[in-house]
């Protein structure tokens, strides 16, 4: 984190609480000109240390209340077979999370649906056909304690 100073801080961590902030009001919270405002905050997007700005849709409210995370195991650990999952996956709009992980799994996906009857459809018609997909382990969250916290730093 070299290359940014204290005031570049402050405003990814206002971003980063509130990304409506106006340029005015994130300027007075970070106490610097609007101007200067303006200039640091198109530099820390154009170097990448703010990915993006959206907002955080309520998902019970669009019909993907139920929580699945999805552990996968594929039947080959070679580039070619994680390269090609992964590709498949980048298409799955469904699939909001996809990490490689070490352990029992080499992927764990994080999945939003309706119910287990929509997830239970996705399953058997999409998750498992993907390719090198040997093996799939369904855990239904019964209840999202933590969900996006904003990165401490």
């Amino acid at each position: 984190m070299d290359a940014i100073d204290r005031i570049d801080l402050n405003i990814l961590r206002a971003l980063q609480a509130d990304g409506r902030l106006s340029n005015a009001d994130l300027a007075a919270r970070v106490n610097v000109s609007p101007a200067t405002c303006h200039r640091r905050t198109q530099r820390l997007f154009e170097e990448g240390w703010i990915a993006s700005v959206r907002a955080e849709v309520d998902p019970e409210r669009v019909g993907l209340g139920a929580v699945v995370m999805v552990g996968v195991v594929l039947d080959r650990s070679t580039p070619e077979s994680f390269a090609a999952f992964e590709a498949a996956i980048g298409e799955l709009s469904v699939v909001l999370d996809c990490h490689l992980v070490a352990g029992d799994f080499d992927y764990l996906l994080k999945i939003r649906v309706r119910d287990m009857a929509d997830f239970n459809r996705l399953h058997g018609n999409t998750l498992i056909a993907l390719p090198g997909v040997r093996q799939t382990r369904t855990f239904f969250v019964m209840k999202v304690v933590k969900d996006s916290h904003p990165l401490a730093f």
